[in-house]
């Protein structure tokens, strides 16, 4: 969740840690902090807060040096504060660490150093590992390292410098992400590339256990039993303007208006003339006979989508799916085996809940098919196979184009595997496949109606509480439209089915209440009428969202917001991009940092 740059060259190490550090920020933050090497001293400097308040330190004391590590962290060990953010030194300053990740035997080592005279200053489980090295430095900072991983345990991604050995940097990972870019002379580690693009788009993709040792015109990379590793280059094909505003005030809004290219660069040579094709996935009829059990497995929005998946796969493929959260889906000692598809969701790739469920399930013998955005992050190396949405990056904490591309690569391989064991009628495949082809478009409608959702917004963004109902894939819709909200203009919102309202949760319903009706399945909109009526009745402010030829439905609601008619399967991809908008305005309304919401991160790569 946290940021990681380093950089060895013959730059001034400040510049281009600010800069990694600064394109890193959508990762979610609460302090940020630089370390250099210069003269053979460690000089550190970290502050509290956003990455504005360590510049303003360093614009008065610069650090100079031309090796160095910088650090955003998100609190888990201690609250935010200039102590506990990052880097971390020994007491002597010879040792200086920054990590994502959290070390779970840390207690029990903080009380032996503690024992042997280490005198502490932070409440992090990171410091530990700093006072640990130089407590077993041996004259070799990489021995030193590997003796010290065998008494950590938990998860990590680690850079270090040391300041006997200045002309180097060391990093180390387990199970959360690190990357080393390649330059000439000069070289970098990172988090996420990002952060180094600007500098290099060549780079090495960590493996668990590995690590790499830089100097400014070598990289050694090792294995856990530090053997030679001979590691492939993975060219990035990013514009390093793909990660800049581009002139919008947020990149949530840019990405939203990105979404059209998205869903085409999603669907393109995967949408044909007679159903869904997937080139290279190694999923087959033959394997398709075998499988009696599909699980849905992924975190946040990923979830949604993967409701989406589940409500399709049924539909048509006619297979029994299960959907679950990742953070619970191996600690309820799931039912799995061979017979299992298990298909995992993730934007990054590095979703450390969705990585464990992964690894349990390959362990029982599942095949594993993942849906990611990220080419080469760990979740599509260690699955069997992989299908990539091709969104883009995307920087802004909440999810959007990442989510419309999830949700089209999922009706996509549902038709797929309905194709694949005979369910799907053919002709329904190629339906499918002509309506998603319709989606760019339709969302490029969704767009330009975004004066009505800000007037909307300007006129209710002092609400507490907001419900979202809904009937079949609407009901998921909503639930995706209802994290937006709380993510980024912290009103409280919830989502329903429709139906169960009058079983509990109507009895919040009072006058003024604000509840956003999707009503966009025809097989259920007489249902979901009734459901208004049962809400307006409570004195709910109701606004309705309706495909068109569905516009009387204003005599019954407050306000309705008309999408184009289409068929019913694909409304959930332009259907949510009203929300999205809805809580973008809401969002600014209330003058809340869009981009940036708090305490939360755009890559979670912690339990």
């Amino acid at each position: 969740m946290c940021g990681i740059v380093g950089y060895i060259g013959d730059k001034q190490a400040q510049e281009v840690l600010i800069n990694g550090l600064s394109r890193l920020e959508y990762r979610g933050y609460d302090s940020a902090g630089i370390a250099t090497l210069e003269n053979e001293m460690i000089r550190v400097e970290k502050k509290k807060g956003r990455l504005k308040n360590l510049e303003d330190v360093l614009d008065k004391t610069p650090l100079s040096g031309q090796v160095g590590i910088g650090h955003t962290r998100w609190a888990t060990h201690g609250v935010p504060s200039d102590a506990n953010a990052h880097p971390h030194c020994s007491v002597n300053k010879e040792i200086s660490v920054v990590h994502n990740g959290i070390i779970e035997n840390y207690m029990t080592l903080k009380d032996e150093l503690q024992a042997q005279g280490h005198v502490f200053i932070s409440d992090t489980d990171t410091e530990v590992i700093a006072h640990l090295l130089n407590e077993l430095y041996t004259g070799d900072l990489v021995e030193t390292i590997q003796i010290a991983l065998q008494r950590m345990s938990g998860s990590y991604a680690l850079a270090v410098l040391c300041a006997n050995e200045p002309d180097k940097i060391v990093a180390v990972r387990k199970d959360s992400p690190l990357i080393v870019g390649l330059g000439d002379g000069e070289n970098f580690i990172a988090s996420d590339i990002p952060a180094i693009l600007n500098y290099t788009r060549e780079v090495y993709l960590l493996d668990n256990g590995e690590m790499a040792v830089l100097t400014a015109d070598h990289i050694q990379v090792m294995n856990s039993t530090g053997n030679t590793v001979d590691k492939e280059v993975f060219v990035v094909d990013w514009d390093p303007g793909d990660a800049e505003k581009g002139g919008y005030d947020h990149f949530m809004m840019k990405e939203m208006v990105e979404q059209p290219k998205a869903m085409m660069e999603a669907l393109m040579s995967r949408c044909c003339e007679n159903g869904a094709s997937f080139a290279g996935l190694k999923l087959n009829a033959e394997m398709m006979k075998k499988i009696n059990r599909i699980q849905i497995v992924a975190c946040g929005t990923a979830y949604h989508a993967g409701m989406v998946g589940k409500y399709y796969f049924e539909k048509f493929a006619r297979i029994s799916v299960e959907t679950e959260a990742a953070s619970e889906y191996r600690y309820k000692n799931p039912i799995v085996d061979e017979n299992t598809l298990l298909i995992v969701i993730s934007q990054s790739g590095e979703t450390a809940d969705t990585l464990a469920a992964i690894r349990l399930a390959k362990e029982r013998g599942a095949w594993v098919l993942a849906v990611t955005n990220v080419v080469g992050s760990s979740i599509a190396r260690e699955a069997d196979d992989v299908i990539y949405t091709n969104a883009g990056p995307e920087i802004a904490v909440a999810s959007t184009k990442a989510y419309v591309t999830q949700v089209g690569c999922m009706m996509l391989l549902a038709s797929f595997l309905g194709n694949l064991n005979g369910k799907m009628k053919k002709e329904d495949a190629a339906r499918i496949c002509h309506g998603l082809m319709m989606t760019p478009g339709l969302i490029d409608k969704a767009l330009e109606t975004q004066d009505v959702i800000k007037a909307f917004a300007d006129k209710n963004y002092q609400i507490s509480d907001l419900f979202y109902m809904g009937r079949g894939v609407d009901l998921y819709t909503s639930m995706e439209g209802s994290l937006k909200l709380k993510e980024i203009s912290y009103i409280h919102s919830e989502a329903y089915a429709a139906g169960e309202l009058k079983h509990g949760p109507i009895a919040l319903i009072e006058d003024g209440t604000i509840v956003v009706a999707v009503c966009t399945q025809e097989n259920v909109f007489e249902k979901m009428l009734s459901n208004i009526k049962e809400v307006k009745a409570r004195g709910a402010h109701v606004l309705a969202i309706v495909q068109a030829g569905h516009e009387d439905i204003a005599s019954e609601v407050d306000e309705v917001w008309v999408i184009p008619e289409m068929d019913d399967d694909i409304t959930a991809i332009p259907t949510i991009v009203y929300l999205q908008l809805l809580a973008y305005y809401l969002a600014v309304a209330r003058g809340c940092d869009v981009d940036k919401p708090k305490n939360l991160a755009k890559s979670v790569t912690v339990e």
